[in-house]
Order: C-alpha cells, then structure tokens, then sequence
C-alpha cells in the first residue's frame, strides 16, 4: 500500500487499531444521560487508539463511553443513530461515509448501523475484508511513496549526511509514540532527526538538535537540507529532510498510520498547509 510492502503482523495490529473490539465514544455528559449510557473514566486510550480517534480534535471536556460491539448493536437503534451523528459532530476520527464504503461492504450493514450516513469501524466489517479495507483507510489523502524512483546515484550521495534515511524511507512505524511499539521515528522530527543518524530520536528535542546540527539557509537540490514549517507563533508543525536530485523524505503525520515516505520536493511543498512558512537549514 503506497508502494510500501506491510508485512501480516503489522496488518494484523493495523486491524486491531482500526476496528477494537471495545471502543471508545465520545459525549458530553448531557448527551450520555439522555443517551443512557454510562462513561467510564478509569479506563485509558492506547497510544494507538488517541490516534485513531483523533483525540487531540476533541473537546477535554467529553466524557468517554466504552462499548463492544454486540453492546453497541444491542442499543436501540435511535440511541445508535445519536451516538454516531455526536462522534462525526464532535470531530472524532474513524467515522467515515457510508457512501464512501459500499463498494467493498455490505451496503445495508453500514446503513442499518446507524443513520445510513456514517459509520463506525468493528472486528466484524475489518477482519472479513481486511486486504481492502486497510489498504484504503491508510491511503487515503496521501500520495504513494517513490523510494524506487530515486536513482542509485542519488541514494549514495545522500548516505554521507542522512546515514539512515534509505533504511528508513518506505516503511511504517511499529506503533504510536509512546506505546512499547514505538519504533523511535514515530513523528515527521523524530523521522528528520532518525535519518541523519540520531538515535533514540524520539526522546530528543527537535530544535535543540536543529540548533546543535545545523545552520540557517539551504538548497532543495542538495542532500541534507531540513525543510522546517512554522505557524504564525513560531512552532514548528512540520520538518522534512531533502534526498538531493529533487526529492524528500518526510513523515506526513504523527499517527501509526502515516509512513515514512519519499516524495518530490515539489509536491511536498505544494501539500504544506496554508499559513505556514518555510524555513531551510543546512546539515553540518
């Protein structure tokens, strides 16, 4: 998927992520009392599941709901249709159309789940259908990886300064930051600071090793220019690192689910979202 080989082991955890058995919804408590549902503040998210439902998106003031799935099928099916409009109103992620999904699933499965608008991923609609499903949900909006695409030569010459960052480019992370998958590079720094040789980047501070290793200024063309987005306060949201011959290794995102990719120099600044600025740094 994106051109990037994913082995079963990993497609298995990817399935579990995707679709628990047990799932977390999330309410205000106005809405749970209506809804008749009982929250459960004892129990915590995994690193892997903050980052399937997006929580960073969500009120802190919701309340969390736990539910099975042969729970959540119990409930009648106007408790079923308020509880899913809440997760797609309160930004929470894995709810995805029905319209978008009835080419691979039971159309009426998804429509009868709910309010035959949205729907909420189970075991039962991941696990039949897991070589189509995964392939898709982690495509989606993100372009193919192109490390094939990059000549031998260009490879070679950037090993001088980023060390790691062909072993690194094509592959998935073990899991999220901060479970005992992390496999270090687990963010966009993390994957900058990974190819240029650091090890354990996770644990280190992005812009003290920017400060430490680099200078102010580059070139797109060359190996080892840190690309580095910062919004209108100063922080910085995004870091790329240059391969030389036009291309780039980045990470698009912090989740589980986003790879460790080589794209064009090109598309990756046409990607960057609006109101960000660019700064460049140099590898010394």
């Amino acid at each position: 998927m994106l051109g990037i080989t994913v082995n079963e082991t990993l497609l298995r955890r990817w399935a579990g992520w995707l679709a628990p058995s047990c799932q977390p919804f999330f309410l205000a408590a106005a809405e749970a009392g209506r809804l008749g549902l009982a929250a459960d503040a004892a129990r915590e998210l995994s690193p892997e599941l903050r980052d399937t439902y997006e929580v960073w998106n969500l009120a802190t003031d919701l309340e969390t709901v736990w539910l099975g799935e042969d729970a959540f099928h119990t409930l009648p099916r106007d408790v079923r249709v308020e509880l899913v409009r809440a997760q797609e109103r309160h930004g929470r992620g894995a709810v995805p159309t029905v319209d978008g999904w009835t080419d691979l699933l039971d159309a009426q499965a998804l429509r009868e789940q709910a309010d035959e608008q949205h729907f909420v991923w189970w075991p039962s609609l991941v696990e039949p259908h897991r070589a189509d499903v995964l392939p898709r949900w982690v495509s989606e909006g993100l372009l193919p990886c192109r490390r094939r695409s990059v000549p031998e030569e260009i490879w070679r010459a950037a090993a001088a300064v980023l060390p790691n960052a062909r072993a690194l480019s094509g592959t998935f992370a073990g899991g999220s930051r901060g479970s005992a998958l992390d496999s270090g590079a687990t963010n966009c720094f993390a994957t900058v600071m990974t190819a240029a040789g650091v090890r354990n980047a996770a644990d280190e501070s992005f812009e003290a090793w920017l400060a430490a290793r680099c200078t102010a200024g580059g070139t797109d063309d060359v190996p080892g220019s840190v690309l580095v987005w910062r919004d209108a306060s100063g922080a910085a949201t995004h870091a790329a690192v240059t391969l030389g011959g036009g291309w780039v290794l980045h990470k698009p995102g912090q989740e589980w689910y986003s790879p460790r990719q080589v794209i064009s120099v090109t598309d990756v600044m046409r990607l960057a979202p609006p109101g960000l600025t660019l700064h460049r740094h140099t590898l010394r």
